[in-house]
């Protein structure tokens, strides 16, 4: 759970700054979005083989 503690007199710009930044710190919205949909594990396996492929593909052509 994310807390956020705002001080006084502090601009709610720069509260909602921290909060966004607590947000991607831990990893919420990326949780919250794999599991928007099922995916199987098959399938789930065949995506990470494909994405590590295709960074190997970069690294080779980079290098």
């Amino acid at each position: 759970m994310i807390r956020l503690n705002i001080q006084d007199n502090e601009p709610i710009d720069r509260a909602l700054k921290r909060f966004r930044k607590l947000v991607e710190q831990s990893k919420v919205l990326r949780e919250y979005r794999r599991r928007m949909y099922y995916e199987k594990p098959s399938v789930r396996r065949r995506n990470q083989i494909l994405r590590a492929a295709y960074r190997e593909r970069m690294r080779t052509l980079k290098g």
